[in-house]
């Protein structure tokens, strides 16, 4: 349970750290990341509207 708390909170660190130091950088990830979930998610609307049909 503590490595769980010690692995999270070092993460939380280094996210903080990643965003002050470098914000632009920081902004393209969450980009990335928030276009790969709509991919995803256009991806599994289209495939339900094919199995519908």
């Amino acid at each position: 349970m503590d490595t769980k708390k010690i692995i999270l909170g070092a993460l939380v660190v280094f996210v903080l750290y990643t965003i002050i130091t470098q914000p632009a950088k920081s902004a393209d990830f969450v980009l990335i990341g928030f276009q790969g979930i709509s991919d995803a998610a256009q991806g599994i609307g289209e495939f339900m509207t094919e199995l519908v049909r």
